[in-house]
């Protein structure tokens, strides 16, 4: 049985105290999973939960970085303050980020190549609108997504980055591809690899699901041949909710 990879995105939400607590509940609930996990706090938790989390098998994330090493930029974080936090992985372009915050593909490869320069694993996130789907150019709008995002990143370290599909429609909205719709983009995502690094790394490549992903989805979507793992939203906010999908 494949390992599987579960990262909680935690968004906006939590105080440094709540952050602390569940951090706290998940290392020891989580502590004998077979599963690699992921939890990325706010910004201004992630010292606290890093304490948490340290010298367990829970990884540090961030939920996003700015596209510079240092200087004048006003209200970023940059990846050598992540990396002093202890932060092993940062998301990447996810679809708040695009479509809230207006950036672009550009900055997202920026921002990717920095991460894999510092040794920060990037999760970069793909995904289309429903007009996107309806208009039937959902291959076109992931492959692009894909294809800039990976500009420049060399064969030699696509292991160390994952990919996460998250349709923008299915992101807090309760409404889920389904599995079959899922493994069917996720195979296309693998085709867009293989045509830049070839049919090897394009299968080796570990893939998420984002998108209302809850306990009684999670082994279904989990199951299907070409998902990988999932990057959980409103579900990773308990305990209760986040430890079933990774021990689902």
């Amino acid at each position: 049985m494949k390992q599987l990879y579960i990262a909680g995105n935690w968004k906006m939400h939590k105080t440094v105290a709540e952050s602390v607590a569940l951090a706290k509940d998940l290392v020891a609930k989580l502590g004998a999973s077979g599963q690699k996990v992921m939890i990325a706090p706010a910004f201004t938790a992630l010292a606290s939960v890093a304490a948490v989390v340290k010298g367990t098998k829970i990884r540090l994330g961030a939920q996003n970085m700015g596209p510079e090493e240092q200087g004048a930029h006003t209200g970023e974080v940059s990846v050598l303050m992540l990396k002093d936090l202890g932060v092993s992985t940062v998301i990447l372009g996810h679809s708040e980020r695009r479509h809230s915050y207006k950036e672009d593909d550009g900055l997202i490869n920026k921002k990717v190549l920095l991460a894999l320069k510092h040794g920060i694993e990037p999760i970069l996130c793909v995904g289309e609108t429903l007009e996107e789907r309806e208009a039937g150019r959902l291959e076109s709008v992931i492959g692009t997504q894909v294809r800039e995002g990976l500009k420049g990143v060399d064969a030699a370290v696509l292991a160390k980055l994952v990919i996460a599909y998250e349709p923008v429609w299915a992101i807090g909205t309760g409404k889920t591809a389904t599995p079959q719709d899922a493994d069917a983009v996720h195979a296309y995502i693998r085709k867009v690899l293989a045509g830049l690094y070839g049919e090897g790394p394009a299968k080796s490549m570990c893939i998420q699901y984002g998108g209302s992903v809850k306990a009684d989805n999670a082994k279904e979507l989990m199951g299907m041949a070409n998902i990988d793992g999932a990057l959980v939203g409103g579900a990773s906010l308990k305990a209760e909710t986040f430890v079933p999908i990774v021990e689902f």
